[in-house]
């Protein structure tokens, strides 16, 4: 079974009744490391050392956040600015993460609707992400589509149960897919 690690980054975390709900059905599965970043580092001083070693033991990497002005949260943006380094995740001899699985959890408080071409903010999630996909590319790990929860203010908690139970759902299949399929 291979090991996922969500690095799960929520500066209102306690607010957000959407991820307390998916959160609450992965956090404690088997094979899971939740690593809530803005717990871990309130300071924003980041263990690079750390970090290297929890991805190096884990075969998936779950980025686990809230869409914030069309990307992440600031604390995901240094921990991918720190961590990822030149020579250990990409570059000539950076091939610590080569092979290993990546995508994007993310919550949205806008509509389906609001991210497309016709929407109000003009693009579509995929091509938000596309930088983390590009990293992720980069450092030569197999990302995968993302998974999303759009229109969260709007949702009953029923239906953020069904989304828990697929996310849940998402990381089985994950944890035991062999052959690496790819979203790109």
């Amino acid at each position: 079974m291979k090991k996922v690690l969500v690095l799960f980054a929520h500066p209102k975390f306690e607010k957000s009744r959407a991820n307390s709900i998916l959160v609450n059905y992965i956090k404690d599965k088997e094979g899971v490391t939740f690593h809530d970043l803005y717990e871990q580092y309130p300071d924003f001083h980041i263990d690079v050392h750390f970090e290297k070693k929890l991805l190096e033991e884990h075969d998936v990497i779950i980025w686990h956040h809230p869409m914030y002005w069309y990307s992440c949260p600031p604390l995901l943006k240094q921990w991918i600015d720190m961590v990822l380094e030149f020579n250990w995740a990409y570059g000539p001899n950076g091939k610590a993460l080569e092979s290993k699985i990546c995508l994007n959890a993310i919550t949205t408080g806008g509509s389906k609707e609001l991210y497309c071409t016709q929407g109000s903010n003009s693009y579509t999630i995929t091509e938000f992400l596309r930088p983390f996909e590009q990293t992720a590319n980069l450092c030569l790990m197999n990302y995968h589509k993302p998974f999303t929860v759009m229109g969260t203010y709007k949702l009953s908690d029923d239906h953020l149960n069904e989304y828990g139970v697929q996310y849940s759902s998402l990381i089985d299949r994950l944890q035991k897919e062999i052959t690496v399929l790819s979203s790109s």
